[in-house]
């Protein structure tokens, strides 16, 4: 049967813009096309400041601090990712292929620190485990002077980190043993080897490559991160770019730093590609409760000490402190501003959720119209920012603002007008790194959702007349409700914890929750600091939540 749509791609079009009606092949295309290249183009803007280098700056930065920055960073990256992986893996282990008391419980909990941001996680532990905190004071109170591990050094800034990152790691290599680990084993076992062998010559191997994109994803993570360093007062690129334009003022020194950051950044992108390209799902079952490894004596309650134990300093202990803390400040400290910064964080939250859903189910939609290579790749770019740190994000969208109005600006005074920035000092700039960023975060969701809808669907629909935007309104969408509410929430969660950006470029006088902790934590105020966090902290929990449901149900 010759179905309606199919008229659309023999019949010549009428007009000279016929083509961007929708329903023909070119509107699509070009809706995925411009997509992309909006949210690639503050990354382009960044490179482009590398043909004029602010040479006073930037002879300053390689004589002073350069050599710092690239040194703290790597240091961090290899730390965190070491730290990450020993934790995630040996967690993954333990609750997706042995049986030990808690497993059931910990096997759900120890997602949970993916609720607090990695500065919230930092600033708890300088506050606890500080000279002045109440673990070193308590130490002194018992043995007198002993020696402490200093918490503001590269190795502290690297723990709090591990601790809030982890969770990367631990899903998907848990996902990796549930399908086969125990079946792995069991091969091994087969072939002569003992357990210990079996892990690390079978178990291991086969789950190499979850682990490296886990650990890929850690990485990028803490390439972007502003908050922690901040905190830590630990000076890496995020920071360098951060005293570059505001210290400095120096806008062209900061985006020379931040497209030596992107480079590194599309290094690891490449290797994250070229590890998820190696996945292969076996059908092999996920490993049931009789077929798992029981744990007798000593080791069992080692494995329930050493889950016990991560969870405790990756969740619990923050958010005890936080809910102490802000106890003790709450009557003095909550006022009205603070009602300002929770509805600048909620509007935020808000406009950059529907901004990116929106924008995502038009790409989403794209790419099911054309499935070929050239539209994976349109779509690969763009949710490309994802993998971007926020402050590169930041410096290209307020350079394309201010491009852009200086060239209104330019253009009205030449026909003796008097005008005035339009966009810059207003949430454009914002809403657009948002996007550029977030994209992916709601793409995924929404694209999820989207297979679930089978080509007969939009078949019958085309069959009984209605246009490929018809197909979308009345089909697509009604279908995507879940898929759209889950992109929605994810997107509003993470513009709530983003601080680089917020900080960056933000209008005058609109601080945010996040701000607002960057503000308090900078001049030591960990107890006031601590009301903003937990609004965010419980924020957080919503998509993790969500993620537990939906890994309990696969």
């Amino acid at each position: 049967m010759t179905l309606p749509a199919t008229s659309l791609t023999t019949e010549a079009p009428r007009g000279a813009f016929a083509f961007l009606r929708p329903g023909t092949w070119g509107f699509w295309r070009l809706a995925a096309l411009s997509i992309a290249l909006f949210t690639l183009a503050p990354v382009i803007v960044v490179f482009t400041y590398l043909g004029a280098p602010d040479t006073d700056v930037w002879t300053h930065l390689k004589q002073t601090v350069l050599l710092e920055y690239i040194t703290h960073t790597l240091l961090l990256a290899l730390g965190v990712a070491a730290g990450t992986a020993f934790i995630g893996v040996s967690l993954a282990w333990l609750t997706a292929v042995c049986d030990f008391p808690g497993r059931r419980f910990f096997s759900w909990s120890l997602m949970l620190p993916l609720a607090l941001p990695a500065y919230v996680t930092g600033f708890v532990m300088i506050g606890v485990f500080d000279y002045t905190g109440p673990v070193q004071t308590g130490l002194r109170e018992a043995f007198g002077p002993i020696w402490f591990p200093p918490i503001r050094s590269g190795a502290g800034v690297a723990f709090a980190m591990t601790l809030a990152l982890y969770p990367y790691v631990y899903l998907l290599t848990r996902n990796a043993f549930l399908t086969q680990g125990r079946r792995a084993l069991e091969a091994a076992q087969s072939l002569g080897l003992n357990r210990r062998q079996g892990f690390y010559r079978v178990a291991l191997p086969l789950a190499r490559p979850w682990i490296a994109g886990g650990v890929a994803l850690v990485i990028m993570e803490t390439l972007a991160d502003f908050g922690t360093v901040a905190v830590f007062n630990y000076d890496t690129f995020t920071t360098g770019i951060y005293k570059a334009w505001f210290s400095l003022f120096s806008l062209p020194a900061a985006a020379q730093l931040a497209s030596l950051l992107i480079v590194g950044v599309f290094v690891l992108l490449v290797f994250e590609q070229y590890s998820r390209n190696r996945m292969r799902y076996t059908p092999t079952g996920r490993a049931s409760g009789h077929a798992r490894i029981t744990l007798h004596g000593k080791t069992k309650w080692l494995a329930a000490a050493w889950c016990a134990l991560i969870l405790l300093l990756a969740f619990a202990l923050p958010v005890g402190m936080l809910v102490r803390w802000a106890w003790n400040v709450w009557a003095q400290d909550l006022d009205a501003r603070y009602f300002s910064y929770a509805y600048h964080s909620l509007l935020l939250g808000a406009l950059s959720a529907l901004l990116c859903v929106w924008v995502a189910t038009w790409l989403a939609y794209a790419a099911r119209q054309h499935r070929d290579a050239a539209m994976k790749l349109t779509t690969r770019l763009a949710t490309l920012g994802y993998a971007v740190p926020g402050a590169v994000l930041a410096i290209g969208s307020f350079s394309l603002i201010a491009w852009f109005d200086n060239s209104y600006i330019a253009l009205m005074q030449s026909t003796g007008v008097h005008a005035e920035q339009i966009l810059q000092g207003t949430l454009v700039a914002m809403l657009a790194a948002y996007l550029a960023r977030f994209l992916a975060v709601a793409h995924q969701p929404v694209e999820a959702a989207m297979q679930r809808i089978t080509q007969s669907q939009d078949d019958a629909a085309r069959s009984l007349g209605l246009t490929t935007r018809q197909v979308l309104t009345r089909i697509h969408l009604p279908a995507l409700r879940g898929g759209l509410l889950t992109a929605a929430l994810l997107v509003f969660v993470d513009v709530m914890k983003e601080m680089p950006i917020t900080l960056m470029t933000r209008p005058f006088g609109w601080d945010t929750l996040a701000t607002r902790i960057f503000e308090m934590t900078s001049e030591g105020e960990w107890e006031r600091a601590a009301l903003p966090a937990a609004a965010l902290v419980v924020a957080g929990l919503i998509p993790v939540v969500m993620l537990v449901r939906h890994s309990e149900k696969n």
